[in-house]
């Protein structure tokens, strides 16, 4: 059993990057997030970024499309983030 000392949790590490040639990082992960916390966070953005996508696609909403691919990078922050964690 993992007592809450041995929780593995997200590094800070990881930038969410947008713009031009991705130089300007816009968010970080913060630290110290438990890492299944931040796993289950991921998925969640996950499912919304399937339905923003199928609903941008179905009714022509490009931004809605726009919208998914933004919340995809954070997702994936998210999960990189706790992967560090994971690997400590």
């Amino acid at each position: 059993m993992m007592t809450s000392n041995d929780t593995k949790t997200t590094v800070g590490k990881t930038f969410f990057y947008q713009g031009e040639s991705h130089t300007h990082p816009l968010f970080c992960i913060a630290p110290g997030i438990p890492c299944q916390s931040a796993r289950e966070q991921a998925s969640e953005l996950m499912g919304y970024v399937r339905d923003l996508t199928i609903d941008g696609l179905m009714d022509n909403k490009p931004q809605l499309l726009w919208a998914s691919h933004f919340l995809s990078a954070l997702a994936k922050a998210l999960m990189d983030d706790a992967e560090l964690g994971m690997m400590r």
